[in-house]
Order: structure tokens, then sequence, then C-alpha cells
């Protein structure tokens, strides 16, 4: 049966109390057969590192007011767009980036299009050009997912030492003038 999942959104300024800790908790569950991987580990970092940028927004999915997945991200700041190493070239002369950081669903919750619709909320107000994630290259079905969302392949990279190889996907918001 499915439940009816209510979106709740956040943003940089305003985080409530416990925020950051909701978040940590839905990766645990997210992510509990691969906690023994130091990156996973680091999530409370990449928290704190992307809640902490301006522009930074967030939705969280609830089934009453358990939080059954999240999906953030922040703008990326001009001249700073570390997709940009890869050989695409925007159409248009698109600039500006939304960079989707997390986009993760809780296990007994998953198959119920809750990761789409959370995609969907948080990119609905942007004004940028373009989003931007990352996939691990060793999970095509989420790769083939993004692209159902309208996003495409346009390379590879691997942003920290320890972190798995990613696809770069980039995919446009605003139709071309």
């Amino acid at each position: 049966m499915t439940s009816v999942i209510g979106l709740r959104h956040f943003q940089h300024g305003s985080l409530p109390e416990g925020f950051k800790q909701l978040l940590i908790e839905v990766h645990a569950d997210a992510y509990a057969d691969a906690m023994d991987d130091e990156f996973n580990q680091r999530f409370p970092w990449f928290v704190d590192h992307w809640s902490g940028m301006e522009g930074f927004t967030c939705v969280v999915a609830f089934d009453g007011e358990e939080p059954t997945g999240f999906a953030y991200g922040a703008p990326l700041q001009p001249g700073r767009e570390w997709w940009r190493k890869t050989e695409y070239e925007p159409n248009n002369g698109y600039t500006s980036t939304y960079a989707v950081s997390e986009v993760m669903v809780r296990p007994g919750w998953r198959k119920q299009g809750i990761s789409e619709r959370l995609h969907e909320a948080l990119l609905k107000a942007r004004t940028e050009d373009l989003a931007v994630l990352l996939v691990d290259v060793t999970h095509p079905k989420v790769q083939s997912l993004y692209e159902t969302w309208g996003y495409d392949k346009v390379g590879e990279q691997r942003p920290f030492a320890d972190s798995p190889l990613y696809a770069v996907m980039v995919r446009e918001l605003r139709a071309a003038a």
C-alpha cells in the first residue's frame, strides 16, 4: 500500500533545530548496508557543508511525522562550477547551475515515486539554467532513472580521493529562448 507522503521545504538561514540530525538519520537508514565505507561515514560533513551554502534548499518527504527521504542542493558559484571540466557545452549560452547534491529515500518507502517527487519539488522554483548531479558509475539503473528525468551524462569525475567514480549528469532547466 502506498502511503500519503507530504513534502516540506527548507532553506539556508531558516533550518529548524534537529534538521541536520534528521538528514543524518535518513542517510544512515538509506545506506545501512554501506556504512562501513569511510566515504559514507563522512555524510555529516557533507550536510554541514551543503546546508551552510547560500541558496541551499532541501525538500523532505514525510509519512505522517516519519521522514522517508530528502533531496537537497545549492546553486554553484559562477566560475566554480566543477562539472564544467567535462566536454559538455550547454545550449544557448546557459551559465548558471544548481547542484543536486543528494536524493535519497529510506528502504521502506522506495519504489513509490517519492524520489522523483522530491527531485521535482527541489527544482520546481529554481531560476538557474542547468541542474547537475553525480551518480556512482556502478549504479547504471540509477543513471538510467535520471536519464528518464531529462539528464544527460556528460563525463565522469572522482571529486575526492576516496569517493566512487561518478557519472556527471546535466539537465537543462529552462526551455530555449
